[in-house]
Formats: C-alpha cells, structure tokens, sequence
C-alpha cells in the first residue's frame, strides 16, 4: 500500500536505541546490588557482574552503532542464557506465571537478530 523502504534506516536506529536502553538499564540495574541480583538468578556474583558490565557494553554499543553485529551476537548469547534458565531450570512456559515467561526474551533475540542481519542499518559510527 504505502512504500515507506526510504525509511528503513530510521527504523533500525530506532529499534538499535530501544534495544540498547532496554539491555544498558538492565545491566545497571543489576549492579545496583549484585548480591540480589546473583541470588534471583542463581549464579555467582562475579558473574553477575560480568553479565551486567556485557548488557551495560552492549546496549552502549548497540546504540551509537559501534561494531553492532558484535554486540548483537553477545546480547543474543545472554538472552539465550536466560531462555534456557527458564525453560529448563525454572520450567516456565512461553507466557509464564505472572507474566514472566520467555516471551520478552524472545522478542529481545528477535530484534537483535535484524540488528545482527542489518548491520544497524546506515547510520553506525563503526562497522
């Protein structure tokens, strides 16, 4: 109906700025306390904190459009972490209790793969 391909690129900064606020946020927010944080998820705290600082590095990334596709595959590997932590260790399904299933998680993966596929689209600083 409409031809709006002209726009692609603003699109993808888009997606590269919600994608990156959303892992930078989760990242510092996981740094706050990384005691609590390492307990919910059930992994060492020193490894939290690595997790963290790659969310709070990547999602930088991401958004200013420095090696991307980089990033991209780091913050895809965490949330394939985290899916696999909640299919099998905490066995919630696709929709989960309480809403937290791996459906958002997915969704992430999802985004970050057509950043991944895209290269960012054209306005990156560094491919």
């Amino acid at each position: 109906m409409f031809d709006l391909s002209h726009l692609t690129d603003y699109g993808l900064v888009l997606m590269r700025v919600m994608v990156g606020v959303i892992f930078a946020g989760s990242g510092y927010d996981d740094l706050k306390d990384p005691d609590a944080r390492s307990k919910s998820i059930g992994l060492p705290k020193a490894f939290t904190i690595l997790l963290a600082a790659a969310e709070i590095a990547g999602g930088i990334a991401v958004i200013v459009g420095v090696l991307q596709q980089l990033a991209a595959i780091g913050l895809i590997l965490i949330m394939l972490g985290a899916i696999q932590k909640k299919i099998f260790v905490w066995k919630t399904g696709f929709w989960g209790k309480d809403g937290l299933g791996w459906y958002y998680d997915s969704t992430l993966v999802s985004m970050l793969l057509v950043i991944l596929f895209t290269d960012g689209g054209r306005f990156v600083l560094l491919r």
